[in-house]
């Protein structure tokens, strides 16, 4: 995980190495001021040296100016470059993200990710710039404050010495536990932030069961928790910081002390004293550094760890070393004795399926929920892989082709529409990023939806608002078609994409599913059976598998288990096969 950590920072190199080059200058300025002190106290002051006074004050100020000059580099290039590796973290995590199967958004809640993407990654970046900076200014301090403190008097270096291994210890006892209360403290910031994501999602559901007080109440358990966990990370970051510095400012009064007698008896000079004491004081300053330096590292290491642990995550669906584009699809699929199940150890959704759906023909699959009419739908592009059997695509076996060659050929339609944030052209433009404006127009004529456009005031730059939240139904239906119409692959796959909708607009829907779906391969799943009579096959399934297969007329005739299902559609009840 740190040779990870480290190798952000080889983009940023050049400014990376001047940071630590006037970290140094800054060490060097301050380790140089105490040794000119002495001899001021010493030397100069009792033999009336002013002109020697006034050269080595400028000589300071000279010093002082470089100094403030390194400072500015530190303070502005330095987190600049900090932004530049939290740039390049978040850019690699959100692309792994775009990698990462189904299977790991089923696991991981939408706002956990978030929280991956935003304060873990701020709190890295900030380590990112003052990490290395602090540790390598705090190193030339302690040590070259340290040389120079056993040059001037080993004895009372000796003494501090001790007291700093007192120190050490006590830091080192307490490391553990701060480090485990912040970690606890990053988990609920996390639960916190799922939450709120899902709270805010829902909220026109809550508004609608008037569900407020319920929601408040909810989310207040999660805020408790994370109160807690932050109250008590403080509190280990107290006892550690506070014993900490307590022993730091005790150095100090002990060296005032010792030093004091060894001045009465001669052992060492007023100037060496207060030389002494600067150094004293320099070589306390990076142990403070560090140990406020502590609480940044927990929190930095941590978001890290959590960010590490998604980079570190490979996807459970992915292009095999030989995979090969799939081109000029023509669109016969088969599935042969195909097994699967989402989880292991949990039943198989289909056990042993086979099923051959011809090119440019439409097969519509109806049947009970969970006999695997949408798993059928989400095996085909590959969205999960099959525990058994081969799914084949022109005679090619889908795992042996590329993904994106696959999913491109396959456009796809659900009940559940998805649309993102922003205008109508951005979420048809979805289906052919490389489109022109008349592309757009043809696919949304021929989903029927481009009159409804052009009646906005905006036309096609209309924001929808969040999940097409300014849309109806059947609109935002329509817009799914159009971004099909506009991808136009050779195979089709619609998953309930009528079912929420009144009969009226089914109707003119349908028209356009029809025109969307010829010349192609479709694949229709459908509670209504209204909407798939004029399918080339229709596939009923149960909990054993295919129970009965035929196109309308014939499985009308066969006066079975499609039979009855159609006719108690229109009579207003519908029995329990699909219930």
């Amino acid at each position: 995980m740190f040779k990870k950590f480290i190798s952000y920072y080889k983009p940023h190199m050049r400014i990376f190495v001047i940071d630590l080059i006037c970290a140094f200058i800054v060490a060097t300025v301050d380790l140089i001021f105490p040794a000119f002190s002495g001899y001021f106290i010493d030397d100069l002051i009792p033999n009336k040296n002013i002109s020697m006074m006034l050269i080595i004050t400028g000589i300071i100020l000279v010093m002082y100016l470089v100094r403030v000059c390194c400072n500015y580099y530190i303070n502005y290039w330095g987190h600049v470059m900090g932004s530049r590796i939290q740039y390049d973290m978040r850019k690699e995590l959100f692309s792994h993200l775009q990698s990462l199967s189904f299977k790991f958004f089923d696991d991981n809640k939408t706002g956990k990710i978030m929280n991956h993407m935003t304060s873990d990654l701020a709190e890295v970046a900030e380590l990112a710039h003052h990490g290395p900076e602090d540790i390598f200014l705090s190193t030339l301090m302690l040590t070259g404050s340290f040389i120079l403190l056993f040059y001037k008097n080993v004895a009372l270096a000796a003494i501090l010495l001790f007291f700093v291994f007192i120190l050490i210890g006590f830091a080192l006892l307490r490391r553990k536990k701060v480090t485990e209360a912040f970690r606890d403290t990053r988990k609920k910031q996390a639960e916190i932030n799922s939450q709120i994501e899902n709270s805010i999602s829902g909220i026109r559901l809550t508004q609608s069961f008037s569900n407020e007080e319920y929601e408040s109440d909810k989310f207040d358990v999660t805020n408790v928790q994370y109160r807690d966990s932050v109250k008590k990370a403080f509190k280990q970051m107290g006892i550690y910081s506070t014993g900490t510095h307590f022993l730091a400012d005790l150095l100090g009064v002990i060296i005032i002390v010792v030093g004091g007698l060894f001045v009465a008896y001669g052992k060492m000079t007023v100037g060496e004293l207060v030389t002494f004491l600067l150094y004293t004081s320099i070589f306390i300053r990076p142990i403070r550094k560090l140990i406020d330096f502590t609480q940044q590292l927990q929190r930095g290491m941590t978001g890290f760890e959590r960010v590490y642990g998604i980079l570190q995550t490979n996807p459970e669906i992915q292009d095999s070393n030989s995979a090969e584009i799939l081109t000029d699809v023509e669109g016969e699929i088969e599935l042969k004795n195909v097994t699967f199940s989402y989880e292991k150890d949990h039943r198989d959704v289909l056990r042993g399926f086979d099923l051959k759906i011809d090119k440019k023909k439409t097969l519509a699959l109806v049947g009970p929920s969970g006999v695997g009419k949408t798993t059928i739908s989400q095996i085909i592009p590959r969205f999960y892989d099959v525990t058994e059997g081969e799914i084949f695509i022109d005679g090619k076996e889908i795992k042996n082709v590329t993904l994106s060659s696959l999913r491109k050929n396959i456009g796809i339609v659900q009940q559940d529409v998805f649309l993102f944030y922003g205008t109508i052209r951005d979420n048809i433009l979805y289906g052919n990023p490389e489109a022109q404006d008349q592309d757009i127009i043809e696919a949304a004529q021929a989903a029927n939806i481009h009159d409804f456009i052009m009646s906005l005031p905006e036309g096609y730059d209309a924001l929808i608002g969040e999940r097409g939240v300014k849309l109806s139904g059947g609109q935002k239906q329509r817009l799914a078609i159009a971004r099909v119409f506009l991808k136009n692959p050779p195979i089709l796959i619609l998953d309930e994409a009528t079912s929420s909708l009144d009969n009226a607009t089914e109707l003119a829907i349908q028209a356009s599913i029809e025109r969307l779906a010829k010349d192609r391969t479709t694949v229709i799943i459908a509670h209504r059976l209204s909407t798939i009579k004029n399918a080339d096959e229709i596939i009923v399934l149960s909990d054993e598998g295919i129970v009965e297969r035929g196109n309308h007329d014939e499985l009308i005739q066969v006066d079975g288990v499609y039979s009855e299902l159609y006719h108690a559609q229109f009579k207003g009840f519908i029995p329990d096969i699909v219930s």
